[in-house]
C-alpha cells in the first residue's frame, strides 16, 4: 500500500505541475501568518506540518452553506452527516477516528466531555473570520485529543460592520449582522444571526427509525469581542454562544453551546512577551424522544504562555496549563447516569526558529491528570528551503487522548455500551515529509506524506464485555496532495487525497472514511467584477455498519455580483446533477437546491 500511494503521489504530482486544468480550493499563501501549528505566530512557510489557513475572505467568496461543508472541502477531512443542516455529524482528520481532533475556538478547547467531539453543524459561518487547520499530531503544545490535528476556528471581528440576509430552497432563511466601534487601543463589536430550515426527512427507509415527515433545524447565535490597552498590557476578550433546536424522526434536541475567554498579554521585558488567558466552554443537550436524556458539559482553563527570544531568528516557548473539566448525563430509564469532574496540569516547552536556509522545531510537553496519570508527548520538525520556489519538511510527534466521561463512566444498561474508570489514554506515532512548490508565478503545489500508529484504542467489546476497553490498534498512512494557480481573471486549484486507515487488530477498513477524496474548483473574475465559479467534489465509497456506501461526485454552481461598492448579492446552486448519496447509510443529503443572499460589508 505504501509504495502503491508514493508511486501515485509522484504521477499525480508531475501531471499536475503539467497541467494547470487540474483545478482545486486552497487558502494557503507564503506570507500568510499562522499561530496554531506552535502555538506564537509564525509565517506559514516556517510550519513544518501541513497547515490550511482558511480567511474571511476565503469563506466568502466559497459561498459553502455551513461550516461542514466548508472543511469537507479541505484536504485530509473526511465528512459523515445523518441528514441536513443541524444533523449529527463526524469530522475526521488523516483518518483517525472523529475524537481525534482537537477543536479550538478562540483558543479554547471546546469539545464535549462526554463524547470527546464538538457539534461543527451549530457554529454558523457568519461568526467566524478565520480557521487554520493543522494536520498531524500537535499534543506535545496542545495535550490530549490532538493526535490527527487541530481545527481552530476564530470568530468574526466586528470592527467592520456588516449584514446578510438570505433565503433558499427547503424553507431556508435567515440574516445576521455584525459592528464594531472604538479605536487603536479599545473596542467593542458584537456579530449576530438567526437561521432556520423547513428541511427535509433525515432518513429514508434504510433506516430503522424511518419517518417521511420534514425534519427541520433553527439557530440563534451571538458573539462578542472587546480590546483595551492596559499600559504595556492589552486586555481582550472573546464569547460566543448559540442555541439550536434540531429536529430528527421521533424526536427533537435542543442544544446549547457556548465559549469565552479573557486573554492579558504583552511585553513583560525587552525579549519577553507573554499571554495568560482563562476560558470556559459548556454544552447543554437536551433530547425529547422515546429516549429521552439530558447532557452538560463544562469545561474552565487557565493558559500561561512566555515567549523569549532565543537568537536571532529563534524563540523559546514556555507553557502552563490547569482545566477542571465536569460531565454530567441522565436519561429516561436510569434517571441521573453519572456526574463526574477531573482535574489536569500540564507543562511545556518549545524551541523553534530559521537558520539559514534550515527551520527547527522541538517541543515536549507533560501532562497529569488526577483520573488517568500522566502522559509525555514530543515533537521535531526540520525544514529546507531548497530554493526561494521549493521547501522540504520532515516531522515526527506523538499524540494521546484522554478517555471522555462516556467511556470512563457511563453505567451498564444491558444494550453493549457501559464505562471502564481503568482505562488508559490512546496513543500516537506520526511520520511526516512534505514538499512545498511554485511551479511558476502564480502557482502553488503542496505535497504531504504520512504515516501514523494508533495505540490503545478505545472500544466496546460486546458480547465478550459491555465495559469499554483499550483493545484496538489503528494504522493510518496516506498522501495528500494541492495545487493552486491565479492567472488574470482566471482563480483555481484542486486537491487531492489518497489515505489508508484500518483497524491493525481485524486489517479491516475504518468506517466512513474515504480511501480516494478530490476538491476541484475553477473560477473567473469579469471586468465589471461578476464572479463565476464552477465546484466539485468526489468521494470514493466506504463501509459503514453492515453497508457499503457509493462513491459519488457532486458539482456545485455560485455567482457573486456587485452592486456597488458595499453591496453584493450572492447565488449558489447546490448537487447541480441532483445525485442521490448517502454520508451515513439510511440517512438522506440534500439533491438540487440553491441559497441567494445580499451582503453589505461597511468599506470605510
Amino acid at each position: 500500500m505504501y509504495q502503491t500511494i508514493h508511486k501515485t503521489a509522484l504521477c499525480a504530482a508531475i501531471s499536475l505541475c503539467l497541467s494547470p486544468a487540474v483545478l482545486a480550493s486552497d487558502a494557503k499563501t507564503l506570507d500568510t501568518v499562522q499561530v496554531t501549528a506552535s502555538r506564537i505566530e509564525r509565517p506559514l512557510d516556517e510550519a513544518l506540518a501541513s497547515v490550511t489557513v482558511i480567511t474571511r475572505a476565503d469563506i466568502e467568496a466559497s459561498q459553502a452553506p455551513d461550516l461542514l461543508d466548508l472543511l469537507g472541502r479541505q484536504v485530509g477531512v473526511d465528512i459523515a452527516r445523518t441528514g441536513g443542516p443541524g444533523s449529527g455529524s463526524a469530522v475526521f482528520l488523516r483518518g483517525g477516528n472523529s475524537n481525534h481532533g482537537l477543536v479550538l475556538v478562540d483558543g479554547i478547547r471546546v469539545g464535549s466531555t462526554g463524547q470527546g467531539v464538538f457539534d461543527f453543524a451549530h457554529l454558523p459561518l457568519e461568526q467566524i473570520e478565520r480557521i487554520e487547520i493543522v494536520r498531524g499530531p500537535r499534543a506535545a503544545f496542545w495535550g490530549s485529543d490532538a493526535i490527527g490535528g487541530v481545527i481552530h476556528v476564530f470568530t468574526r471581528d466586528p470592527s467592520q460592520a456588516s449584514v446578510r440576509v438570505l433565503a433558499g430552497s427547503y424553507g431556508r432563511a435567515g440574516a445576521s449582522a455584525g459592528t464594531g466601534f472604538g479605536d487603536g487601543d479599545s473596542s467593542l463589536g458584537f456579530t449576530a444571526g438567526y437561521q432556520q430550515l423547513q428541511g427535509f426527512s433525515a432518513t429514508n427507509a434504510g433506516a430503522w427509525s424511518y419517518d417521511p415527515d420534514r425534519d427541520g433545524y433553527r439557530n440563534r447565535n451571538l458573539s462578542l469581542r472587546g480590546r483595551t490597552a492596559l499600559g504595556s498590557q492589552r486586555l481582550a476578550f472573546t464569547a460566543i454562544s448559540t442555541n439550536a433546536d434540531v429536529e430528527f424522526d421521533r424526536g427533537q434536541t435542543e442544544a446549547r453551546n457556548s465559549s469565552a475567554g479573557v486573554t492579558l498579554g504583552g511585553d513583560l521585558r525587552q525579549g519577553w512577551t507573554h499571554q495568560l488567558t482563562v476560558g470556559h466552554a459548556r454544552e447543554d443537550l437536551d433530547t425529547t424522544s422515546s429516549f429521552s436524556n439530558q447532557f452538560q458539559s463544562r469545561r474552565t482553563s487557565v493558559d500561561w504562555l512566555n515567549s523569549l527570544d532565543a537568537g536571532a531568528n529563534a524563540t523559546l516557548s514556555v507553557g502552563l496549563n490547569w482545566q477542571r473539566e465536569n460531565g454530567a448525563s441522565q436519561n429516561v430509564f436510569d434517571g441521573e447516569v453519572f456526574d463526574q469532574q477531573r482535574t489536569s496540569k500540564a507543562a511545556f516547552v518549545a524551541y523553534g526558529g530559521r537558520f539559514g536556509a534550515h527551520v527547527l522545531d522541538l517541543s515536549l510537553r507533560h501532562d497529569d491528570s488526577d483520573q488517568f496519570g500522566g502522559a509525555t508527548s514530543g515533537n521535531v520538525g526540520w525544514g529546507w528551503s531548497l530554493s526561494e520556489r521549493a521547501r522540504v519538511r520532515l516531522s515526527w510527534g506523538e499524540g494521546f487522548r484522554a478517555p471522555n466521561f462516556n467511556e470512563l463512566y457511563y453505567p451498564d444498561s444491558g444494550f453493549g455500551y457501559a464505562g471502564n474508570p481503568d482505562l488508559r489514554p490512546e496513543s500516537s506515532r506520526t511520520w511526516e515529509a512534505g514538499l512545498e512548490f511554485e511551479p511558476a508565478a502564480g502557482q502553488r503545489l503542496g505535497l504531504s506524506v504520512y504515516r501514523s500508529r494508533v495505540r490503545d484504542l478505545i472500544a466496546f467489546a460486546a458480547p465478550v464485555t459491555n465495559n469499554a476497553i483499550n483493545i484496538n490498534r489503528a494504522e493510518l498512512e496516506g498522501v495528500e496532495l494541492e495545487y493552486r494557480v491565479e492567472r488574470g481573471g482566471w482563480n483555481a486549484g484542486g486537491n487531492l487525497a489518497w489515505q489508508d486507515a484500518v483497524n491493525a487488530s481485524t486489517g479491516t477498513a475504518l468506517l466512513r472514511r474515504a480511501d480516494r477524496k478530490a476538491h476541484v474548483d475553477l473560477g473567473y473574475r469579469f471586468g465589471n467584477g461578476l464572479e463565476l465559479a464552477l465546484d466539485g467534489d468526489y468521494v470514493s465509497d466506504r463501509p459503514d455498519f453492515g453497508a457499503r456506501l457509493d462513491a459519488y461526485s457532486l458539482l456545485h454552481l455560485r455567482l457573486a455580483l456587485p452592486l456597488g461598492p458595499a453591496w453584493r448579492l450572492e447565488a449558489r446552486l447546490e448537487n447541480l446533477t441532483d445525485r442521490d448519496y448517502e454520508m451515513v447509510s439510511g440517512y438522506n443529503t440534500p439533491g438540487r437546491s440553491g441559497v441567494l443572499s445580499l451582503v453589505w460589508n461597511d468599506k470605510r
